[in-house]
């Protein structure tokens, strides 16, 4: 589980060809990226830290909490409380509206 979360400094962006269906997901993952970098929340890539997020709403998807995919990022990282549930939140707001409550 978040496996690709890696607390590091990173170059985030987004690269390759863009529908109009992709383009609304490029600027999701612009925007989510940039909220990340915003609070200090930094990963080795832009596609890793995309990849951690989709995998918060696969392990939402599942029945988890959202506290608790909170708590394990915050067991498989060196992010505090405060900044793994402001990347949960996020992941969910860029990814995975359908959960947010």
């Amino acid at each position: 589980m978040l496996a690709g979360l890696a607390v590091a400094a990173a170059t985030v962006g987004v690269v390759g060809p863009l529908t109009p269906a992709a383009s609304a997901d490029a600027d999701n993952s612009t925007n989510f990226l940039g909220a990340l970098t915003a609070r200090g929340i930094t990963f080795t890539s832009g596609p890793a830290a995309i990849a951690a997020g989709r995998e918060v709403c696969s392990e939402l998807d599942q029945g988890k909490q959202a506290s608790d995919v909170a708590n394990d990022a915050m067991s498989q990282t060196k992010l505090d409380a405060y900044h793994a549930g402001f990347f949960v939140g996020a992941s969910i707001a860029a990814m995975c509206p359908r959960h947010m409550q």
